[in-house]
Order: C-alpha cells, then sequence, then structure tokens
C-alpha cells in the first residue's frame, strides 16, 4: 500500500508522523510524495489558532483534490471537531488524539509489538516533509492550564515516554543518518514529573548524550518555568545546540497574569540572562501573542518596550484567537480583529529589528551549519541552505551536494535570503 503523510502545526505533530513513516515501512508499506498516488492519506490536524484549524481542513480539501479515497484524520483539530471532520471529502476515519500513538498499528490491524521486532533506521518523509533533522516526541499532554490554550484540551494531561522508549526512535534515526535529533513535546519541560521514580528532563538529556552516538542535539520550546542552574549546565556539552525556544507571549505582567503564565517580565528577564551567561553564543527566540483580551495600549506598549530590549534572536508573532472552551474566550473586553492584526505586525517589525542585530552580531564567525536543501544551479555548483548550531538559516555556493552535512560555515554578510559565506 502507497501511503502519504502530512501534518499542519507544531513540530510534535512533525514527530507524530515522522512515527507513523518508520511504522508503515516496518509492516512492509511505502511511502509517497503527493496525496494523489496513495491508497492511503493520514493528515495530522492543528487548531492552536483558527488559522491552523483553517490550514488543517484546507490540507484534507486539498488531498481529495487530487484523489485520494481514503483520508485519515488525526490530531487537535479533527479530536475536538470530529463531526466537521468527517463530513470533509474523502476523510473515512477520525482518529482521536488519545489513540493516536495506536494509529498505524489500529488502521492495519496489527499488533504494536511488531514495529519493535526489527526496528528500522530513520529515513526522511517523502515530499514536503523531507527533513534531515528528526523530531523526536517524548512527551504529551499539558497540565498547564494557559487560559489561551486549547491543546491541553486537545491533547489531555502531561504524560511521558520512557527513557528506553526515546532511546530506541533517537538511535534509530541516527542508523538512518540523521545529524541532528529535536527533543518535542506539548510541555517539554515536564517530562518526567509522573514517573515513578520522579524523573527531570535533564535526566533525559544526560542519557541521550550518553548512550546515542548523535552529532547535534536540540530542545525544543521549554517553558521559562521549568529551567535551573545544573539544567542549563548542560549546554556544556557541545553537542547541545545553542539555541533555546522560550515561550513569552507577553511583555506586561498585568497581561501574563490574565494568560495564567507561570512567569513575569522580570522573572523571564532573569532567565535570560542567566542562560546568555552560561552558554556561550547561545541565540534565543520567543513566542508573543497580539491582542489578547483586555490588552491596552498601556499594556501592548510594554510588550513592545519589553522586546526592544530582549534582544531576541527572533519569534513567532500570533494574533490572538478566541478557542471555544478557553478562559480567555469567555474574558471580557476582547481586542478587535483588525486591531490585533495592527499590533500584529509592529511585533513583527520589532522581531525584525532585533533579528537583524543578532545577525550582525555573528558575523565574522566559524560556526556547523547542518545543510537541510540543495539545489543545482548549475553542471558543477549547488545552492546549499542549512542551519547553525544556534538556528541561523544559511546559504552558499558548493561545488558538492552537501545535504545532511554537517560543515564549518564563515558568516560574512546578511543578504535578503539570509546570512552567506562560504564553507
Amino acid at each position: 500500500m502507497k501511503v502519504f503523510l502530512d501534518t499542519v502545526g507544531c513540530r510534535l505533530n512533525q514527530s507524530e508522523i515522522e512515527t507513523y513513516a518508520r511504522q508503515f515501512r516496518a509492516a512492509g508499506h511505502s511511502l509517497v510524495a503527493t496525496a494523489g498516488e496513495a491508497d492511503l492519506v493520514v493528515i495530522n490536524t492543528c487548531t492552536v489558532t483558527a488559522a491552523a484549524a483553517s490550514d488543517s481542513r484546507q490540507k484534507i480539501r486539498q488531498a481529495a483534490r487530487l484523489g485520494a479515497q481514503r483520508i485519515v484524520a488525526t490530531g487537535c483539530w479533527a479530536t475536538l471537531n470530529q463531526e466537521g471532520a468527517t463530513a470533509l471529502p474523502g476523510v473515512t476515519q477520525v482518529v482521536h488524539n488519545a489513540e493516536k500513538d495506536n494509529l498505524v498499528s489500529n488502521l492495519l490491524q496489527i499488533s504494536p509489538e511488531v514495529f519493535d521486532l526489527e526496528p528500522l533506521e530513520r529515513l526522511p518523509i517523502p515530499g514536503a516533509r523531507w527533513r534531515t533533522r528528526a523530531f523526536i516526541k517524548v512527551q504529551d499532554g499539558c497540565d498547564n492550564r494557559c487560559t489561551f490554550c486549547i491543546t491541553s484540551l486537545a491533547r489531555g494531561p502531561a504524560r511521558s515516554r520512557s527513557v528506553p522508549e526515546v532511546l530506541t526512535d533517537i538511535q534509530a534515526a541516527v542508523r538512518g543518518g540523521t545529524q541532528e535529533i529535536v527533543l518535542t513535546g506539548v510541555h517539554l519541560g515536564s517530562w518526567g514529573n509522573e514517573l515513578e521514580p520522579r524523573r527531570r528532563l535533564l535526566d533525559l538529556v544526560k542519557a541521550i548524550l550518553a548512550d546515542c552516538d548523535l552529532p547535534r542535539l536540540r530542545l525544543s520550546s521549554l517553558e521559562p518555568w521549568d529551567f535551573s542552574d545544573d539544567f542549563l549546565a548542560l549546554w556544556q556539552n557541545p553537542r547541545l545546540c545553542p539555541h533555546l525556544h522560550l515561550p513569552l507571549q507577553s511583555g506586561s505582567a498585568a497581561t501574563l497574569r490574565r494568560m495564567a503564565r507561570k512567569t513575569t517580565p522580570q522573572a523571564f528577564n532573569n532567565l535570560v540572562a542567566a542562560a546568555r551567561r552560561i552558554i556561550p553564543g547561545l541565540s534565543i527566540t520567543t513566542d508573543v501573542i497580539a491582542g489578547f483580551p483586555g490588552e491596552s495600549e498601556t499594556e501592548f506598549d510594554e510588550t513592545l518596550t519589553y522586546l526592544e530590549q530582549m534582544g531576541f534572536a527572533g519569534g513567532h508573532v500570533f494574533t490572538y484567537s478566541g478557542r471555544d472552551g478557553t478562559a480567555a474566550a469567555r474574558m471580557p473586553d476582547q481586542v478587535p480583529a483588525q486591531l490585533g492584526k495592527e499590533r500584529s505586525a509592529r511585533l513583527r517589525q520589532v522581531f525584525e529589528r532585533s533579528a537583524s542585530k543578532y545577525q550582525q552580531s555573528c558575523l565574522g564567525q566559524t560556526r556547523p551549519v547542518l545543510w537541510e536543501h540543495a539545489v543545482r544551479s548549475g553542471e558543477t555548483t549547488w545552492q546549499m541552505s542549512g542551519l547553525t548550531n544556534n538556528y541561523l538559516r544559511v546559504t552558499t555556493l558548493s561545488s558538492e551536494n552537501l545535504w545532511n552535512h554537517i560543515t564549518s560555515f564563515h558568516l560574512e554578510e546578511i543578504t535578503a535570503k539570509g546570512l552567506i559565506g562560504h564553507i
């Protein structure tokens, strides 16, 4: 059977379809690059914002237009909107998040133990999901109750995968030639909290670095309240990428309280200062929401000023969209959508300036780059694009195809296409 896999949303969703890819292959099926080639299409949906929900529906409709006759929808949007998902063209089944870890075994009506008999090396998924980095799911669900977030409802309570399970997935990826592992979870920093005996993410990272021969390890989004000095000390190991993504959401203390975020602007600032002191060359990126209910002009200005001062290497801006079932959707003083969009645009301008300053500070450095994309630009020349260990996108011309290789790269100039330099 030919299978097409696609996803919308977070890196956790990406890691899940990579697991599906390995399991389908282990059961003797092949992966294809487009929905039109497939006997079965699996789409992992998202509903974190209204835009993500819309993208999820569009992905399903696109697959149906390409001729897909059997579409299985899973993920957060499909879980919370089963009736709507089932009504879309081509959808023959909806798999709820609670059942998605067994999606492949249930679809094929085989025991999950089959996938563990001869673990296959990880191969990139054909098509748009072709990635050199492997996203490994180590945790799911969340016990936080941020008032804007629908994910905790869609994903359920926090739960951790065991160390042996995680190591098995990573070792399979490394056998397949993966140069960088990215650990993912809904609340990654809570890994191990509910295990007996209780463990910490620090313990998992130590086990990975000790037992897996991987060149680079990167952690995806980490909540700012999950850090300690001994955790930051892990970055003394050069295989841990010097990049942290720390969701802020707002630079206003009042807004953060309404969001039920377990931090303050001052506490966040203290964490960033400590991280920069302990980890040389660290880049820090973040998330910010514009137009949260009750956000006054004063609160928004506080966020603008805060972002200008923090010197982030980049950031994602989300215009607040109310999600049914969340506390924020029921709050008074909802910000008009147009005003939220205008504030988002101003925040993005701040991030653009901040990112440019950070890139300028890196010029003249030599950093390791994992080359992720290679396109011929002549008979003997390749246009290469990749990521430094501190998460900067760089491009260069090369006389050889360096896809999925790590090489040293000298950062020389900032252009419209990103940082350029030479190998």
